[in-house]
């Protein structure tokens, strides 16, 4: 569960980057109130924890997926 929460919040963040790369606009910084907002901020802290979760993803012997199914 925490995988999954953490790579869709990565991913936000990543299109987020996206728009201030392609068009200059920070949407999060837009929604809440300037890049230095407290809300803003925090954002920004959530989003680069879920970085550094993501990647022990890429050092994890077996890959973890959920068929629903045991075994």
């Amino acid at each position: 569960m925490w995988d999954k929460l953490a790579l869709i919040l990565l991913i936000i963040g990543g299109i987020n980057w996206g728009l201030v790369g392609i068009f200059q606009f920070d949407l999060v910084a837009w929604l809440f109130g300037g890049a230095g907002s407290l809300i803003s901020r925090a954002i920004y802290i959530i989003i680069a924890i879920c970085a550094v979760w993501c990647i022990s993803l890429l050092f994890r012997r077996e890959a973890v997926a959920d068929t629903g199914t045991s075994v």
